[in-house]
């Protein structure tokens, strides 16, 4: 996946990573191992995940990232709502707010909400 593709779809992991004001080392770790599962290595995922911290930093819209996944085929829209899903639980707790956002997010890219339930479902497990 080419990098600047890939920078807005880590800036939407960092944004829902960054809903419940808890930014962690668990989080940040979730993402880099999505980044290096396109083939970057550590070096690059890190400023990779720099520059979409500041990418999201400076943006107000979920557009400006979902835009980047909407096209992409469902595998790797897949693995984006998996990588979300694994945010989100990683503090052991999913509220209403965050299972909002995600059917936000699966709407915006055209993701099966089934689909999106089932990967919840198997994470929480």
């Amino acid at each position: 996946m080419e990098k600047e593709k890939l920078k807005k779809i880590t800036a939407l992991l960092v944004h829902v990573a960054k809903v419940d004001e808890n930014y962690s080392e668990k989080e940040k770790s979730i993402i880099k191992n999505f980044i290096v599962s396109f083939s970057y290595n550590d070096k690059d995922s890190e400023n990779i995940l720099h520059e979409a911290e500041k990418l999201e930093s400076d943006s107000i819209q979920l557009f400006n990232f979902t835009s980047a996944i909407k096209k992409e085929s469902l595998e790797i829209k897949t693995e984006v709502i998996e990588h979300l899903w694994k945010i989100i639980i990683s503090d052991q707790s999913v509220d209403q707010y965050e299972s909002s956002l995600i059917r936000r997010i699966c709407g915006l890219i055209y993701f099966p909400d089934k689909l999106a339930g089932d990967i919840k479902l198997k994470f929480l497990k």
